[in-house]
């Protein structure tokens, strides 16, 4: 795997713990790749309505579409209880693969992660926006 999303691995996992999770206490760190090289970290906020909770990858995305970005590359994601000791790979919702489809092309890369609570990585997935989501709603300009 290539140096810069090894270390966009080691973020997503460093802001998973800054995650506000204390109903489902799932936490959920992702860091996003911009094509000029600039990373954005978002992580899960949880509320007790559930509605307006927010998941770390569209945190991510907010964060960069609102400094101005719309050239991204790749999005690492670490996710897990903390009484784990495995952080166990997960995919984003389907409501982050919609958001991620508005700002994304097909080659879009979704790194998936195992972990250990070390922060050692165990295994790795990756899969492209078109994987993730084929034939996805987009509008036409």
């Amino acid at each position: 795997m290539e140096e810069k999303y090894i270390r966009l691995i080691n973020k997503a996992f460093e802001i998973r713990k800054k995650a506000y999770s204390p109903y489902s206490g799932y936490k959920v760190g992702a860091a996003l790749l911009c094509g000029n090289g600039q990373m954005y970290l978002g992580c899960n906020i949880e509320n007790s309505a559930f509605g307006p909770s927010i998941c770390a990858e569209r945190t991510a995305f907010v964060e960069a579409v609102k400094n101005g970005e719309r050239d991204f590359d790749a999005i690492a994601i670490v996710t897990g209880h903390d009484n784990s000791d495995v952080y166990e790979m997960a995919s984003p919702c389907g409501v982050c693969r919609q958001f991620m489809s508005e700002f994304c092309d097909d080659g879009f890369k979704i790194i998936m992660t195992k972990m250990d609570k070390e922060g050692n990585l165990l295994d790795s997935k990756i899969l492209n926006m078109n994987e993730i989501l084929p034939d996805r709603f987009k509008l036409k300009n």
